[in-house]
Protein backbone atom coordinates (compact mmCIF):
# COMPACT_ATOMS: atom_id res chain seq x y z
CA UNK A 1 0.00 0.00 0.00
CA UNK A 2 2.78 2.11 1.02
CA UNK A 3 5.83 1.23 -1.18
CA UNK A 4 3.50 0.17 -4.59
CA UNK A 5 5.48 -2.72 -4.86
CA UNK A 6 3.82 -5.53 -6.82
CA UNK A 7 5.45 -8.84 -4.83
CA UNK A 8 5.50 -8.98 -1.28
CA UNK A 9 7.82 -8.06 0.23
CA UNK A 10 9.32 -10.52 3.25
CA UNK A 11 10.19 -9.17 6.60
CA UNK A 12 12.20 -10.29 9.73
CA UNK A 13 12.29 -9.58 13.66
CA UNK A 14 12.78 -5.80 14.01
CA UNK A 15 11.71 -5.19 10.81
CA UNK A 16 9.07 -2.07 10.37
CA UNK A 17 5.55 -3.22 9.02
CA UNK A 18 2.62 -0.54 7.93
CA UNK A 19 -0.73 -1.12 9.23
CA UNK A 20 -3.55 -1.89 6.65
CA UNK A 21 -1.08 -3.74 4.45
CA UNK A 22 -1.75 -7.35 4.25
CA UNK A 23 0.07 -10.23 5.48
CA UNK A 24 0.33 -13.29 3.13
CA UNK A 25 1.18 -15.81 5.06
CA UNK A 26 2.71 -16.48 9.02
CA UNK A 27 1.98 -15.35 11.93
CA UNK A 28 3.07 -11.61 12.76
CA UNK A 29 3.79 -10.38 16.39
CA UNK A 30 3.68 -6.22 16.03
CA UNK A 31 4.57 -3.67 18.23
CA UNK A 32 2.69 -0.51 18.14
CA UNK A 33 5.04 2.54 17.55
CA UNK A 34 2.62 5.60 16.33
CA UNK A 35 -1.32 5.24 16.82
CA UNK A 36 -3.80 7.42 15.59
CA UNK A 37 -2.60 10.92 14.15
CA UNK A 38 1.05 9.54 14.38
CA UNK A 39 -0.16 6.42 11.95
CA UNK A 40 1.49 6.26 8.26
CA UNK A 41 -1.79 6.93 6.69
CA UNK A 42 -3.11 9.80 8.74
CA UNK A 43 0.12 11.56 7.88
CA UNK A 44 -0.47 10.70 4.23
CA UNK A 45 -4.33 12.23 4.91
CA UNK A 46 -2.56 15.26 6.78
CA UNK A 47 -0.03 16.16 3.83
CA UNK A 48 -2.45 16.08 1.18
CA UNK A 49 -5.07 18.34 2.95
CA UNK A 50 -1.96 20.87 3.51
CA UNK A 51 -1.04 20.33 -0.15
CA UNK A 52 -4.85 21.20 -0.93
CA UNK A 53 -4.92 24.05 1.19
CA UNK A 54 -1.75 25.86 -0.19
CA UNK A 55 -2.87 25.97 -3.73
CA UNK A 56 -3.90 29.52 -4.11
CA UNK A 57 -6.61 30.01 -6.72
CA UNK A 58 -5.13 31.86 -10.02
CA UNK A 59 -7.07 35.22 -10.62
CA UNK A 60 -8.95 34.94 -13.92
CA UNK A 61 -8.02 37.73 -16.53
CA UNK A 62 -11.58 38.73 -16.63
CA UNK A 63 -11.89 39.17 -13.78
CA UNK A 64 -8.35 41.34 -13.63
CA UNK A 65 -10.66 43.47 -16.40
CA UNK A 66 -13.80 43.84 -15.68
CA UNK A 67 -11.76 45.73 -12.57
CA UNK A 68 -11.35 48.48 -14.55
CA UNK A 69 -13.80 47.50 -17.30
CA UNK A 70 -17.40 48.90 -16.01
CA UNK A 71 -15.80 52.36 -14.20
CA UNK A 72 -14.32 53.14 -17.76
CA UNK A 73 -17.24 52.13 -19.81
CA UNK A 74 -19.33 54.54 -17.76
CA UNK A 75 -16.66 57.63 -18.05
CA UNK A 76 -16.57 57.13 -21.75
CA UNK A 77 -20.03 57.15 -21.59
CA UNK A 78 -20.16 60.09 -19.69
CA UNK A 79 -17.61 61.65 -21.76
CA UNK A 80 -18.90 61.11 -25.08
CA UNK A 81 -22.24 62.69 -24.02
CA UNK A 82 -20.33 65.46 -22.93
CA UNK A 83 -17.89 66.21 -25.99
CA UNK A 84 -21.22 66.37 -28.10
CA UNK A 85 -23.25 68.20 -26.14
CA UNK A 86 -20.48 70.80 -26.00
CA UNK A 87 -19.63 70.44 -29.50
CA UNK A 88 -22.95 71.29 -29.90
CA UNK A 89 -23.75 74.14 -27.95
CA UNK A 90 -20.39 75.77 -29.03
CA UNK A 91 -21.77 75.03 -32.50
CA UNK A 92 -18.55 72.65 -33.56
CA UNK A 93 -20.35 70.99 -35.66
CA UNK A 94 -23.10 71.61 -38.68
CA UNK A 95 -26.60 71.73 -38.04
CA UNK A 96 -27.18 69.46 -40.58
CA UNK A 97 -25.64 66.47 -38.79
CA UNK A 98 -28.84 66.47 -36.29
CA UNK A 99 -31.41 64.67 -37.58
CA UNK A 100 -34.64 66.62 -37.78
CA UNK A 101 -36.45 64.72 -35.07
CA UNK A 102 -34.23 65.40 -32.28
CA UNK A 103 -31.99 68.37 -30.99
CA UNK A 104 -28.41 68.43 -30.25
CA UNK A 105 -28.47 67.55 -26.67
CA UNK A 106 -30.82 64.39 -27.57
CA UNK A 107 -27.79 63.21 -30.23
CA UNK A 108 -25.42 63.50 -28.05
CA UNK A 109 -27.44 61.85 -25.27
CA UNK A 110 -27.87 58.87 -28.37
CA UNK A 111 -24.22 58.57 -28.23
CA UNK A 112 -23.23 58.35 -24.81
CA UNK A 113 -26.15 55.73 -24.07
CA UNK A 114 -24.80 53.69 -27.58
CA UNK A 115 -21.26 53.70 -25.93
CA UNK A 116 -23.10 52.23 -22.57
CA UNK A 117 -25.16 49.44 -23.85
CA UNK A 118 -22.58 48.53 -26.10
CA UNK A 119 -19.83 48.09 -24.32
CA UNK A 120 -19.92 44.34 -23.58
CA UNK A 121 -18.34 42.76 -20.15
CA UNK A 122 -20.57 39.74 -20.93
CA UNK A 123 -18.73 38.42 -23.83
CA UNK A 124 -15.73 39.09 -21.70
CA UNK A 125 -17.38 37.10 -18.32
CA UNK A 126 -18.37 34.34 -20.40
CA UNK A 127 -15.26 33.60 -22.41
CA UNK A 128 -13.56 32.15 -19.85
CA UNK A 129 -16.80 29.91 -18.10
CA UNK A 130 -18.55 29.02 -21.20
CA UNK A 131 -15.09 26.79 -22.94
CA UNK A 132 -14.65 25.54 -19.44
CA UNK A 133 -18.37 24.19 -19.02
CA UNK A 134 -18.02 22.89 -22.96
CA UNK A 135 -14.11 21.34 -22.69
CA UNK A 136 -14.82 19.70 -18.97
CA UNK A 137 -18.34 17.94 -20.59
CA UNK A 138 -16.03 16.84 -23.94
CA UNK A 139 -13.52 15.40 -21.50
CA UNK A 140 -15.91 13.46 -19.26
CA UNK A 141 -17.13 12.14 -22.95
CA UNK A 142 -13.89 10.93 -23.44
CA UNK A 143 -13.03 9.28 -19.98
CA UNK A 144 -10.81 12.09 -18.47
CA UNK A 145 -12.83 13.81 -15.49
CA UNK A 146 -11.58 17.24 -15.16
CA UNK A 147 -11.93 18.47 -11.95
CA UNK A 148 -13.16 22.26 -12.83
CA UNK A 149 -11.47 25.20 -14.49
CA UNK A 150 -8.40 25.18 -12.33
CA UNK A 151 -7.02 21.90 -13.28
CA UNK A 152 -7.68 22.87 -17.29
CA UNK A 153 -5.79 26.08 -16.80
CA UNK A 154 -2.86 24.31 -15.00
CA UNK A 155 -2.70 21.22 -17.56
CA UNK A 156 -2.51 22.93 -20.79
CA UNK A 157 1.18 24.87 -19.27
CA UNK A 158 2.49 21.12 -18.16
CA UNK A 159 6.20 20.52 -18.88
CA UNK A 160 6.69 17.93 -16.89
CA UNK A 161 5.07 14.62 -16.02
CA UNK A 162 6.22 12.58 -12.83
CA UNK A 163 4.81 8.87 -13.33
CA UNK A 164 3.79 6.49 -10.81
CA UNK A 165 5.20 2.66 -11.57
CA UNK A 166 3.18 -0.19 -9.99
CA UNK A 167 -0.70 0.12 -11.30
CA UNK A 168 0.12 3.45 -13.55
CA UNK A 169 2.75 2.89 -15.96
CA UNK A 170 2.48 -1.58 -15.33
CA UNK A 171 -0.65 -3.31 -15.10
CA UNK A 172 0.22 -3.70 -10.83
CA UNK A 173 -0.55 -7.60 -11.26
CA UNK A 174 1.50 -10.15 -11.57
CA UNK A 175 1.32 -12.54 -14.83
CA UNK A 176 3.36 -15.34 -16.28
CA UNK A 177 5.44 -13.82 -19.43
CA UNK A 178 7.17 -16.69 -20.65
CA UNK A 179 7.54 -20.54 -19.96
CA UNK A 180 10.34 -23.39 -21.18
CA UNK A 181 10.06 -26.67 -20.84
CA UNK A 182 13.08 -28.75 -19.71
CA UNK A 183 11.55 -31.89 -20.26
CA UNK A 184 9.37 -33.52 -22.98
CA UNK A 185 5.95 -32.78 -21.60
CA UNK A 186 3.01 -31.83 -23.22
CA UNK A 187 2.36 -27.79 -21.48
CA UNK A 188 -1.08 -28.52 -21.17
CA UNK A 189 -0.17 -31.83 -18.62
CA UNK A 190 2.59 -29.43 -17.05
CA UNK A 191 0.48 -26.60 -16.16
CA UNK A 192 -2.30 -28.85 -14.55
CA UNK A 193 0.73 -30.58 -11.99
CA UNK A 194 1.63 -26.75 -11.55
CA UNK A 195 -1.45 -25.43 -10.60
CA UNK A 196 -3.04 -27.96 -8.83
CA UNK A 197 -0.12 -27.67 -6.59
CA UNK A 198 -0.57 -23.57 -6.36
CA UNK A 199 -4.33 -23.75 -6.39
CA UNK A 200 -3.41 -24.18 -2.23
CA UNK A 201 -1.54 -21.42 -2.37
CA UNK A 202 -2.20 -17.58 -1.55
CA UNK A 203 0.62 -16.13 -2.61
CA UNK A 204 -0.06 -13.88 -5.60
CA UNK A 205 3.03 -15.51 -7.63
CA UNK A 206 1.06 -18.58 -7.13
CA UNK A 207 -2.41 -16.83 -8.04
CA UNK A 208 -0.37 -15.64 -11.09
CA UNK A 209 0.07 -19.08 -12.17
CA UNK A 210 -3.46 -20.32 -11.62
CA UNK A 211 -4.57 -18.15 -13.86
CA UNK A 212 -2.18 -18.32 -16.76
CA UNK A 213 -2.73 -22.42 -16.34
CA UNK A 214 -6.37 -22.14 -16.81
CA UNK A 215 -6.06 -21.03 -20.44
CA UNK A 216 -5.08 -24.43 -21.30
CA UNK A 217 -7.90 -25.58 -19.77
CA UNK A 218 -12.10 -25.46 -21.81
CA UNK A 219 -13.67 -24.72 -18.26
CA UNK A 220 -11.12 -22.13 -18.03
CA UNK A 221 -13.62 -19.92 -15.85
CA UNK A 222 -14.02 -22.64 -12.78
CA UNK A 223 -11.46 -25.93 -13.65
CA UNK A 224 -11.30 -28.55 -11.59
CA UNK A 225 -7.59 -29.30 -10.80
CA UNK A 226 -6.00 -32.95 -9.70
CA UNK A 227 -6.19 -33.32 -6.49
CA UNK A 228 -2.77 -32.55 -4.42
CA UNK A 229 -1.63 -34.39 -1.40
CA UNK A 230 0.73 -33.09 1.85
CA UNK A 231 0.85 -29.74 0.71
CA UNK A 232 3.40 -27.61 2.18
CA UNK A 233 4.29 -24.05 1.81
CA UNK A 234 8.06 -23.07 2.59
CA UNK A 235 7.71 -19.32 3.10
CA UNK A 236 9.68 -16.95 1.33
CA UNK A 237 10.64 -20.05 -1.28
CA UNK A 238 8.20 -22.04 -2.80
CA UNK A 239 5.48 -24.88 -1.93
CA UNK A 240 5.24 -28.82 -2.47
CA UNK A 241 2.73 -31.19 -3.07
CA UNK A 242 1.90 -35.07 -4.46
CA UNK A 243 0.33 -34.28 -7.57
CA UNK A 244 -0.83 -37.71 -9.42
CA UNK A 245 1.98 -39.96 -7.50
CA UNK A 246 4.32 -37.12 -8.12
CA UNK A 247 6.19 -34.84 -6.38
CA UNK A 248 5.93 -31.19 -7.56
CA UNK A 249 8.09 -28.43 -6.31
CA UNK A 250 7.27 -25.32 -7.21
CA UNK A 251 9.56 -22.48 -5.91
CA UNK A 252 12.67 -20.19 -6.44
CA UNK A 253 16.92 -21.62 -7.07
CA UNK A 254 17.27 -21.63 -2.90
CA UNK A 255 14.36 -24.03 -2.45
CA UNK A 256 15.87 -26.47 -5.47
CA UNK A 257 19.17 -26.24 -3.72
CA UNK A 258 17.88 -27.17 -0.62
CA UNK A 259 16.35 -29.88 -1.90
CA UNK A 260 19.52 -31.23 -3.73
CA UNK A 261 17.46 -30.41 -7.29
CA UNK A 262 20.22 -30.05 -9.99
CA UNK A 263 20.23 -26.55 -12.18
CA UNK A 264 21.42 -27.10 -15.88
CA UNK A 265 22.89 -24.43 -17.18
CA UNK A 266 19.95 -23.62 -19.47
CA UNK A 267 17.43 -22.77 -16.65
CA UNK A 268 20.65 -21.09 -14.87
CA UNK A 269 20.65 -18.50 -17.86
CA UNK A 270 16.73 -17.70 -18.11
CA UNK A 271 17.11 -17.01 -14.27
CA UNK A 272 19.55 -14.48 -15.40
CA UNK A 273 17.83 -13.43 -18.27
CA UNK A 274 14.41 -12.73 -15.75
CA UNK A 275 16.38 -10.55 -13.36
CA UNK A 276 17.75 -8.40 -16.12
CA UNK A 277 14.02 -7.31 -17.06
CA UNK A 278 13.25 -7.11 -13.62
CA UNK A 279 10.97 -10.38 -13.64
CA UNK A 280 10.65 -13.29 -11.51
CA UNK A 281 11.50 -16.98 -12.23
CA UNK A 282 9.83 -19.19 -11.18
CA UNK A 283 11.22 -23.42 -11.07
CA UNK A 284 9.36 -26.13 -11.23
CA UNK A 285 10.42 -29.72 -10.40
CA UNK A 286 8.93 -32.66 -10.94
CA UNK A 287 10.01 -36.30 -9.19
CA UNK A 288 13.34 -34.57 -8.37
CA UNK A 289 14.32 -33.39 -11.91
CA UNK A 290 13.83 -29.96 -13.02
CA UNK A 291 11.13 -29.86 -15.76
CA UNK A 292 10.42 -25.86 -16.27
CA UNK A 293 11.43 -22.60 -16.08
CA UNK A 294 8.66 -19.90 -15.74
CA UNK A 295 8.68 -15.77 -15.99
CA UNK A 296 6.40 -13.81 -14.23
CA UNK A 297 6.43 -9.87 -14.08
CA UNK A 298 4.12 -7.06 -13.83
CA UNK A 299 3.77 -6.04 -17.35
CA UNK A 300 3.90 -2.51 -18.32
CA UNK A 301 0.09 -1.14 -19.87
CA UNK A 302 -0.30 -1.75 -23.61
CA UNK A 303 0.49 1.58 -25.13
CA UNK A 304 2.71 2.81 -22.08
CA UNK A 305 6.13 3.36 -24.64
CA UNK A 306 3.99 4.90 -26.86
CA UNK A 307 2.89 7.35 -24.83
CA UNK A 308 6.19 8.82 -23.49
CA UNK A 309 7.07 8.81 -26.56
CA UNK A 310 4.62 11.25 -28.05
CA UNK A 311 5.05 13.23 -24.52
CA UNK A 312 8.51 13.34 -25.63
CA UNK A 313 6.93 14.71 -28.96
CA UNK A 314 4.89 17.66 -27.08
CA UNK A 315 7.97 18.62 -25.20
CA UNK A 316 7.18 17.09 -22.22
CA UNK A 317 9.60 15.44 -19.76
CA UNK A 318 8.28 12.05 -17.93
CA UNK A 319 10.20 10.92 -14.71
CA UNK A 320 9.17 7.65 -13.00
CA UNK A 321 8.76 7.87 -8.49
CA UNK A 322 8.15 4.89 -7.02
CA UNK A 323 8.10 3.16 -3.92
CA UNK A 324 9.45 -0.56 -5.37
CA UNK A 325 13.05 -1.46 -5.58
CA UNK A 326 15.72 0.17 -8.11
CA UNK A 327 16.11 -2.74 -10.17
CA UNK A 328 12.60 -3.27 -11.51
CA UNK A 329 12.49 0.87 -11.55
CA UNK A 330 15.17 1.23 -14.07
CA UNK A 331 14.04 -2.05 -15.93
CA UNK A 332 10.54 -0.61 -16.79
CA UNK A 333 12.17 3.06 -17.07
CA UNK A 334 14.53 1.61 -20.05
CA UNK A 335 11.71 -0.33 -21.59
CA UNK A 336 9.26 2.59 -21.65
CA UNK A 337 12.24 4.95 -22.69
CA UNK A 338 12.54 7.36 -19.36
CA UNK A 339 15.78 8.69 -18.44
CA UNK A 340 15.12 9.63 -14.87
CA UNK A 341 14.12 7.19 -11.41
CA UNK A 342 13.70 7.90 -8.54
CA UNK A 343 12.86 4.21 -6.77
CA UNK A 344 12.62 3.42 -3.23
CA UNK A 345 10.44 6.78 -2.58
CA UNK A 346 8.14 7.12 0.36
CA UNK A 347 4.85 9.17 -0.05
CA UNK A 348 6.37 12.74 1.52
CA UNK A 349 9.55 11.97 -0.48
CA UNK A 350 7.46 11.44 -3.74
CA UNK A 351 5.50 14.91 -2.42
CA UNK A 352 9.22 16.87 -1.91
CA UNK A 353 10.46 15.44 -5.24
CA UNK A 354 7.36 17.19 -6.77
CA UNK A 355 7.97 20.31 -5.31
CA UNK A 356 11.48 20.52 -5.82
CA UNK A 357 10.95 20.13 -9.76
CA UNK A 358 8.26 22.40 -8.58
CA UNK A 359 10.90 25.00 -7.54
CA UNK A 360 13.21 24.52 -10.78
CA UNK A 361 10.16 26.16 -12.58
CA UNK A 362 8.91 23.23 -13.85
CA UNK A 363 4.89 22.94 -14.04
CA UNK A 364 4.61 19.64 -12.88
CA UNK A 365 1.52 17.06 -13.14
CA UNK A 366 1.28 13.91 -11.25
CA UNK A 367 0.11 10.06 -12.96
CA UNK A 368 -0.69 7.38 -9.88
CA UNK A 369 -3.07 5.37 -8.32
CA UNK A 370 -2.42 4.62 -4.74
CA UNK A 371 -2.66 5.77 -0.76
CA UNK A 372 1.23 6.24 -1.27
CA UNK A 373 1.14 8.52 -4.55
CA UNK A 374 -2.13 11.30 -2.63
CA UNK A 375 0.36 13.09 -1.26
CA UNK A 376 2.35 13.87 -4.41
CA UNK A 377 -1.27 14.67 -6.32
CA UNK A 378 -2.40 16.78 -4.06
CA UNK A 379 1.35 18.59 -4.45
CA UNK A 380 1.35 18.72 -8.24
CA UNK A 381 -0.03 21.65 -10.34
CA UNK A 382 -2.18 19.05 -12.02
CA UNK A 383 -2.97 15.71 -10.11
CA UNK A 384 -3.99 12.96 -12.21
CA UNK A 385 -5.17 9.55 -10.74
CA UNK A 386 -5.91 5.97 -12.74
CA UNK A 387 -9.71 6.02 -12.26
CA UNK A 388 -8.95 2.04 -11.04
CA UNK A 389 -6.74 3.50 -8.39
CA UNK A 390 -7.83 3.78 -4.52
CA UNK A 391 -10.36 6.57 -3.67
CA UNK A 392 -7.97 8.60 -1.38
CA UNK A 393 -5.62 9.39 -4.86
CA UNK A 394 -9.26 9.69 -6.86
CA UNK A 395 -9.72 12.51 -3.85
CA UNK A 396 -6.90 14.60 -4.40
CA UNK A 397 -6.24 14.27 -8.31
CA UNK A 398 -7.50 17.08 -10.29
CA UNK A 399 -8.21 15.09 -13.06
CA UNK A 400 -9.12 11.43 -13.12
CA UNK A 401 -8.30 9.15 -16.15
CA UNK A 402 -11.29 6.91 -15.43
CA UNK A 403 -10.94 4.06 -18.78
CA UNK A 404 -7.22 4.17 -16.58
CA UNK A 405 -5.77 4.05 -19.81
CA UNK A 406 -2.33 6.05 -19.78
CA UNK A 407 -2.86 7.63 -23.61
CA UNK A 408 -5.67 9.33 -21.69
CA UNK A 409 -2.65 11.35 -20.10
CA UNK A 410 -2.23 12.71 -23.48
CA UNK A 411 -6.18 13.49 -24.11
CA UNK A 412 -5.90 15.51 -21.10
CA UNK A 413 -2.92 17.78 -22.01
CA UNK A 414 -4.22 18.33 -25.68
CA UNK A 415 -7.81 18.82 -24.60
CA UNK A 416 -6.73 21.07 -22.20
CA UNK A 417 -4.15 23.47 -24.45
CA UNK A 418 -7.26 23.24 -26.77
CA UNK A 419 -9.46 25.10 -24.51
CA UNK A 420 -7.05 27.62 -23.66
CA UNK A 421 -6.65 28.62 -27.46
CA UNK A 422 -10.78 28.88 -27.45
CA UNK A 423 -10.96 31.09 -24.37
CA UNK A 424 -7.55 33.17 -25.57
CA UNK A 425 -10.10 33.12 -29.08
CA UNK A 426 -12.60 34.31 -27.00
CA UNK A 427 -10.94 36.70 -25.63
CA UNK A 428 -9.53 38.74 -28.63
CA UNK A 429 -13.12 38.29 -30.25
CA UNK A 430 -14.44 39.99 -27.11
CA UNK A 431 -12.09 42.62 -26.28
CA UNK A 432 -11.40 43.46 -29.75
CA UNK A 433 -14.73 43.85 -30.14
CA UNK A 434 -15.01 46.16 -27.53
CA UNK A 435 -12.34 48.29 -28.76
CA UNK A 436 -13.81 48.66 -32.37
CA UNK A 437 -17.55 49.12 -31.29
CA UNK A 438 -16.69 52.02 -28.97
CA UNK A 439 -15.38 54.64 -30.97
CA UNK A 440 -17.95 53.51 -33.24
CA UNK A 441 -20.40 54.01 -30.88
CA UNK A 442 -19.09 57.02 -29.57
CA UNK A 443 -19.46 58.28 -33.35
CA UNK A 444 -15.94 58.20 -34.43
CA UNK A 445 -17.10 57.48 -37.96
CA UNK A 446 -20.31 60.17 -38.17
CA UNK A 447 -18.03 63.21 -39.29
CA UNK A 448 -16.34 61.45 -41.96
CA UNK A 449 -19.13 59.24 -43.43
CA UNK A 450 -22.23 59.50 -41.51
CA UNK A 451 -22.54 56.11 -39.55
CA UNK A 452 -24.21 56.70 -36.64
CA UNK A 453 -25.59 53.49 -33.81
CA UNK A 454 -28.72 53.66 -32.66
CA UNK A 455 -28.90 52.28 -28.62
CA UNK A 456 -31.50 49.75 -30.01
CA UNK A 457 -28.62 48.61 -32.90
CA UNK A 458 -25.67 48.95 -30.10
CA UNK A 459 -28.18 46.38 -27.93
CA UNK A 460 -28.24 44.06 -30.78
CA UNK A 461 -24.59 44.29 -31.47
CA UNK A 462 -23.94 43.86 -27.42
CA UNK A 463 -26.28 40.52 -27.22
CA UNK A 464 -24.48 39.52 -30.91
CA UNK A 465 -21.16 39.12 -29.19
CA UNK A 466 -22.23 37.46 -26.67
CA UNK A 467 -23.65 35.18 -28.44
CA UNK A 468 -20.72 34.90 -30.95
CA UNK A 469 -18.54 33.80 -27.92
CA UNK A 470 -20.84 30.96 -26.91
CA UNK A 471 -20.45 29.82 -30.16
CA UNK A 472 -17.04 29.79 -30.63
CA UNK A 473 -16.97 27.55 -26.78
CA UNK A 474 -19.85 25.37 -28.47
CA UNK A 475 -17.39 24.57 -31.49
CA UNK A 476 -15.47 22.82 -28.83
CA UNK A 477 -17.73 20.25 -29.16
CA UNK A 478 -15.88 19.27 -32.50
CA UNK A 479 -12.87 18.32 -30.21
CA UNK A 480 -11.23 15.21 -31.03
CA UNK A 481 -8.41 13.65 -29.25
CA UNK A 482 -4.60 13.62 -31.45
CA UNK A 483 -4.32 11.81 -34.36
CA UNK A 484 -0.99 10.15 -32.79
CA UNK A 485 -3.15 8.15 -30.57
CA UNK A 486 -4.96 6.38 -33.22
CA UNK A 487 -2.12 4.84 -34.24
CA UNK A 488 -1.04 3.59 -30.94
CA UNK A 489 -0.78 -0.34 -30.83
CA UNK A 490 -3.17 -1.01 -28.29
CA UNK A 491 -3.25 -4.74 -28.36
CA UNK A 492 -2.83 -6.88 -24.94
CA UNK A 493 0.21 -8.22 -23.43
CA UNK A 494 2.02 -10.36 -24.91
CA UNK A 495 2.85 -14.18 -23.53
CA UNK A 496 5.79 -16.29 -25.64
Amino acid sequence: MITGEARPVAKRKGDTVIGGTVNEDGVLHVEATQVGSESALSQIVQLVESAQMAKAPVQKFADRISKYFVPLVIILSFSTWLSWFLAGKFHRYPKSWIPSSMDSFELALQFGISVMVIACPCALGLATPTAVMVGTGVGASQGVLIKGGQALESAHKVNCIVFDKTGTLTVGKPVVVNTRLLKNMALQEFYELVAATEVNSEHPLAKAIVEYAKKFREDEENPTWPEAKDFVSITGNGVKAIVRNKEIIVGNKSLMLDQNIAIPFEAEDMLAETEAMAQTGILISIEGELAGVLAISDPLKPGARDVISILKSMKVKSIIVTGDNWGTANSIAKEVGIETVIAEAKPEQKAEKVKDLQASGNIVAMVGDGINDSPALAAADVGMAIGAGTDIAIEAADIVLMKSNLEDVITAIDLSRKTFSRIRLNYIWALGYNLLGIPIAAGALFPSIGLRLPPWIAGAAMAASSVSVVCCSLLLKNYRRPKKLDGLEMQGVTVE
